[in-house]
């Protein structure tokens, strides 16, 4: 059990810093450089990211991350995580961007209105650090 309770801080700690990073002030916007390239060859387009990644966060339940992710086959792919799973510990999987949607992450400011956390988080993706991501 102490190994559990060891992964569950850790991997939440590490969740919590990429989530940090995936956004920033000034952020949002259109993604441009190869992180917009790779979205249209996986999505087909922008909006259409947008609408699967903001309705895998909206439905996901209970506590847990949505996940924009490069699969070892160089496709990208929205996943999400429950309680303290991460994207860090996946074979063949490259974290790009992430969403906190655990109820701590928006309850003083949206009260248990996700969609307008997943609404407003879009005005701070930080595409920089998505394209560090990709490589």
């Amino acid at each position: 059990i102490k190994e559990k309770v060891a992964f569950n801080a850790a991997a939440q700690t590490w969740n919590h810093t990429f989530y940090w990073n995936s956004m920033k002030p000034g952020g949002g916007g259109e993604p441009t450089g190869k992180i917009a390239d790779a979205i249209k060859d996986s999505f087909g387009s922008f909006e259409s990211f947008k609408e699967t990644f903001s309705n895998t966060a909206g439905g996901h339940f209970a506590s847990g991350w949505a996940w924009l992710v490069k699969n070892s086959d160089g496709k990208l792919a929205v996943v999400d995580t429950h309680d303290a799973d991460t994207m860090a510990c996946k074979d063949g999987v490259t974290p790009l961007l992430t969403c906190d949607v655990w109820e701590h992450a928006y309850y003083i400011d949206y009260r248990n209105g996700r969609a307008d956390y997943i609404k407003a988080w879009w005005n701070l993706v930080n595409w920089d650090f998505a394209n560090a991501n990709l490589g």
